[in-house]
């Protein structure tokens, strides 16, 4: 039998909405679920939106800001997870959704698997090149420190730099674990580097990244891709110092030196001030031993050396005999050379007496005046051929003269525009020219078309034949 529709209670939307919400959030008040990071988007309130999925289904999730902040590990898209919380629904959408609680990673294997991917990923880029890695300062003045200022891990840095060679050192407070922790390590590194050298507070020389051990959620955040770019792009030499000697974060490979703790990347950073102390000091004295023996054995050469030379009196003898029988024949020379050079002046004052040189001159004048008198005819001589081969020249050039031809009864014709006509066809009817005469230009004008017959020339006399001329260069103009 049908149910009368009257007495179907009669919902809003808002009241079947509120009604299917408690229902939901009252049966599944409290879930552990397991299942694969799709989609994760961090809003800028800080709350996270992801979604968990299988093979064959999808939940949408979020993890408000507080809860978010709690998280040892950064949530990543393919990551499988663990979570526990509570179903609820949002009636706006009309959709389900997953209120996180707690999130851990399924097992250190999905993490593992996560790191591993990273870390390939990064070594294909370079990040992990030994071509890059930067050498330790054998002895840094200051030394900065990226660690937790409560832990323990500062005391036994600042204790060992302490024991083996006090430096400054900066220190840099940053979060080692949870959700910020990567965000402040990587901005400590960075700003160190930003650090001007010789500013007020000094630039470090070496910087040291450090943290206690613990598991592979506590460490997470040196392995995050942030922190692992800042330690690469660091211009500074960085030691990572994270975890015990077993264990390895990605910033270890892409650091400049992996210390396996704390304590030993204070060993690192600088030497056993005691040690150098000791160790100068033997060299000193090896040193002054050296110097001592390296002298007494050049002085023991010295003595040998000097036995066999002889005594300096007896070089001086042998000089001084030399000397005595040269000073004895000083004087004979003296005069000898002497009476040389006298006899010399003697023959050179007989070739100047005045009869000698009265003859000499005598021949001089009479050698001028000979050339002289040679000299007006030649000079008569060479005037003349050269006014005749001048007179020459100018007749051919007057003959070959385009002033010579208009003189004959040529003429020289320019058009207009002032330029030389070559040819009779260049010329139309009604043109004008200039014609230039031998004594004088006139204006003319063209009649009649090219080609047409002239009238009959008048008869002239016979005109003398024109020297023979050489070919006339280009550009001077037609003559008619």
């Amino acid at each position: 039998m049908d149910t009368p529709s009257g007495n179907i209670h009669e919902f809003s939307v808002s009241e079947l909405a509120g009604s299917l919400k408690r229902t939901v959030e009252d049966a599944f008040g409290h879930v552990r679920v397991r299942g694969e990071l799709g989609r994760v988007v961090v809003a800028k309130s800080g709350h996270v939106y992801f979604d968990l999925k299988d093979e064959k289904s999808v939940i949408t999730s979020i993890a408000w800001k507080g809860t978010a902040a709690h998280f040892r590990f950064k949530p990543e898209e393919g990551l499988e997870v663990i979570i526990e919380g509570r179903m609820s629904t949002y009636p706006g959408r009309s959709q389900y959704q997953l209120i996180v609680e707690t999130m851990e990673p399924a097992g250190a294997g999905a993490l593992m698997a996560l790191l591993d991917e990273r870390r390939k990923k990064l070594a294909a880029e370079g990040l992990f090149d030994a071509d890059h890695k930067q050498a330790i300062p054998f002895l840094p003045r200051t030394i900065g420190v990226v660690t937790s200022p409560t832990g323990a891990v500062i005391r036994d840095i600042l204790h060992r730099l302490r024991d083996r060679f006090p430096c400054h050192v900066l220190l840099w407070p940053v979060l080692v674990q949870g959700e910020a922790a990567a965000g402040q390590i990587a901005e400590a590194i960075n700003g160190f580097n930003a650090l001007e050298a010789g500013g007020r507070v000094p630039r470090p020389d070496l910087i040291i990244v450090a943290r206690g051990g613990g598991s592979i959620e506590d460490l997470w955040a040196f392995n995050e891709e942030i922190v692992v770019r800042a330690a690469f792009e660091s211009k500074i030499p960085l030691i990572s110092a994270v975890g015990h000697e077993t264990d390895t974060t990605l910033i270890d490979y892409a650091s400049d030196r992996r210390a396996p703790t704390p304590t030993g990347a204070a060993e690192i950073a600088v030497p056993v001030r005691a040690e150098l102390k000791a160790s100068l000091d033997t060299l000193g004295g090896r040193l002054v031993a050296g110097l001592s023996r390296l002298i007494e054995r050049r002085r023991t050469e010295l003595r040998s050396a000097a036995r066999a030379l002889p005594r300096p009196t007896s070089l001086l003898e042998l000089k001084r005999q030399r000397f005595d029988m040269v000073a004895d024949k000083l004087d004979g020379a003296l005069l000898a050379g002497a009476a040389e050079k006298r006899s010399k002046l003697l023959v050179l004052t007989a070739r100047l007496r005045p009869v000698t040189l009265r003859r000499d001159i005598q021949q001089k004048r009479e050698r001028l005046s000979d050339r002289s008198g040679r000299l007006a005819p030649a000079a008569t001589r060479i005037l003349r051929d050269q006014r005749r081969a001048l007179g020459n020249w100018a007749a051919r050039l007057e003959a070959l003269s385009h002033t010579s031809a208009l003189k004959r009864g040529f003429v020289l014709v320019r058009d207009g525009d002032g330029k030389l006509v070559r040819t009779g066809a260049s010329l139309a009817s009604g043109a004008s020219v200039e014609l230039e005469f031998a004594d004088a230009r006139r204006g003319a004008v063209i009649d009649g078309a090219p080609g047409a017959v002239p009238p009959a020339p008048v008869a002239r006399p016979k005109a003398k034949p024109l020297p023979k001329a050489k070919p006339r260069a280009a550009g001077q103009g037609t003559l008619f």
